[in-house]
């Protein structure tokens, strides 16, 4: 059988981190993508959204992470970075989970700093920012303007970027076979076995390989291993979710909007195909299941079976009523995956990144990650895990 220091199951952006972080440290560490492609499926298939804190009025700790590593992540992958938008966050007047000042002391919790604002609600959401050193300041009257304020109460600008998956993936791609990772496509990690001494057997696409450690990076198909392998199921939550591609009027070229937090739709730029994504909290999802106590669907094969027949009508009529200008855009494709989720995080829309050492048997670990851009708070916790185990090092090994 052939032997490996680590495998990494999965070639999404977290896979290939994290195979690159582990290759600094051991010789010989493979990744096993079961698709044609590295980052194809969920790490192309989302908004393309670089997070610095907004996004979460309801989750200080997911908008604290996203708040610091920011600006680590557009100093890393800056090529990959589209900073070319103005970014707008407007809060919904009524049905809405926050208000603007519920908002701004959200946002004062994290801390980002702005220039004071006159009205009341964006002097609050300012301060909030100041304390988090995210930049934001009242929109302009020509931006406020596009929207219906007897529907929005406040409207703010920010800084929020979107990341080019494509020149993200090469540059990845590239930094793999540099660290010099064997990256295996098409091929499927089936099942894991502990071995004595603490190896790990894996199962991939037929052949039989022994690793120091093997660790999931699979998003959507997390639980597939582990319900093949006999290992307990995680509770996660699965949806079937929907993103339009579509042409904005020329009213809104330049722009990128989130309404917050309730009737929560976004629109934002897709830079690999040169469109913005619209998705919103009710249409987005198309449907969703359950892991859990046992039960597990493999998640790909509940997709592929699903109807995926567009809601971007119902998107557009019920997101134009607070910004009216989006009932001139135009449809022109989706973006379809699998979005999962812990289940607590319906409750407050929160985004932890899920860890899981030795899952079920040493040296089996899972990785389920939240945001993008929040790779580095999973890749200091494995760092941590293999100095605590005393892994082989590279010069050691």
């Amino acid at each position: 059988m052939e032997r490996w220091d680590a495998v990494v199951v999965g070639g999404g952006f977290y896979g290939l981190y994290l195979a690159e972080q582990l290759a600094a440290r051991l010789r010989r560490v493979l990744l096993c993508e079961a698709g044609p492609a590295l980052m194809a499926r969920a790490s192309y298939a989302n908004q393309a959204r670089v997070h610095n804190g907004y996004h979460y009025p309801r989750s200080v700790l997911t908008a604290v992470r996203s708040r610091v590593n920011f600006p680590r992540f557009v100093a890393e992958f800056r090529p990959a970075v589209d900073a070319t938008f103005e970014k707008l966050y407007a809060v919904a007047r009524r049905g809405s989970k926050v208000t603007a000042g519920q908002f701004a002391e959200a946002m004062r919790r994290i801390g980002a700093p702005v220039e004071p604002a006159d009205a009341a609600t964006a002097g609050q959401f300012a301060e909030a920012m100041r304390r988090i050193g995210a930049p934001v300041e009242p929109a302009d009257a020509a931006q406020v303007r596009l929207f219906d304020r007897d529907l929005i109460e406040d409207v703010f600008r920010v800084r929020e970027y979107a990341f080019d998956s494509v020149r993200l993936c090469d540059a990845m791609a590239e930094r793999v076979r540099r660290a010099g990772v064997t990256v295996r496509l098409n091929t499927p990690v089936e099942r894991v076995w502990s071995l004595s001494g603490g190896a790990v057997r894996v199962r991939a696409a037929g052949a039989e390989l022994v690793a120091g450690l093997a660790l999931c990076c699979s998003y959507a198909q997390t639980n597939a291993v582990a319900a093949a392998s006999g290992l307990p199921v995680i509770p996660l939550k699965h949806e079937l979710a929907e993103m339009a591609l579509v042409e904005l009027p020329d009213a809104l070229k330049g722009l990128g909007v989130t309404v917050v937090d309730g009737p929560f739709f976004s629109c934002m730029p897709f830079p690999p195909r040169g469109l913005h994504t619209l998705s919103h909290v009710r249409y987005t999802p198309h449907g969703h299941w359950y892991d859990g106590d046992a039960t597990h669907r493999p998640a790909y094969e509940v997709f592929a079976a699903a109807d995926h027949t567009t809601a971007f009508p119902h998107m557009a009529r019920d997101a134009a009523r607070y910004l009216p200008a989006l009932a001139r855009c135009e449809y022109r494709d989706s973006l379809w995956e699998v979005k999962t989720v812990l289940p607590r995080s319906e409750a407050d829309d929160s985004r932890p990144i899920l860890f899981r050492p030795d899952h079920g048997i040493p040296n089996y670990h899972v990785v389920m990650g939240g945001k993008i851009d929040n790779v580095y708070d999973v890749a200091e916790e494995l760092a941590k895990r293999l100095d605590a185990t005393q892994t082989p090092t590279r010069e050691a090994a």
